[in-house]
């Protein structure tokens, strides 16, 4: 049993004159990645990888700071600063069948697609901090295909207001 958990990068601001690799947290992007963090309840995680895109790289801080899990556990890929996915498929099919329980953040459109094409409950839009957990009754990464969606959180599903 393999279990993917698929996380997009918290709110982003474009009032700053930088790439978009470069592109910082909104203030409603670092409290929504807290509020879904602290939403997990003990996950089992095995690897965390990330894209090097500093709204990723800031968002997977705050989980990994939530759930004490040490920051040398991160591994940072270019493959996953991926908007339609391709590259974070292979990026997946690619990893160590030693890995059960994988945690990668990312980028939509990319993430939307994989949660659609490999989950069993159609989602149209991963908003920014959510977190989308999908199973696979499988042993090796190479042969994912269509599991079961596990667990959703939206950081709308958690605000009062």
């Amino acid at each position: 049993m393999k279990k993917l958990t698929l996380i997009r990068h918290g709110k982003s601001s474009w009032n700053y004159d930088v790439s978009d690799r470069d592109r910082p947290l909104l203030e409603r992007g670092i409290n929504d990645a807290y509020l879904v963090a602290s939403a997990l309840k003990e996950p089992v995680i095995d690897a965390v990888f990330s894209s090097p895109a500093n709204r990723a790289l800031h968002t997977c801080n705050i989980f990994l700071r939530v759930l004490n899990i040490p920051s040398n556990e991160l591994r940072i890929y270019d493959e996953l600063y991926d908007f339609s996915g391709e590259h974070v498929i292979k990026f997946i099919k690619s990893l160590d069948n030693k890995l059960q329980n994988v945690v990668i953040f990312g980028h939509n459109h990319a993430l939307t697609h994989i949660v659609n094409i490999y989950g069993d409950k159609v989602i149209d839009n991963v908003p920014t901090s959510g977190l989308v957990e999908l199973s696979f009754n499988i042993l090796d990464w190479n042969a994912i295909a269509k599991g079961s969606t596990q667990n959703v959180i939206f950081p709308k599903q958690l605000k009062n207001d």
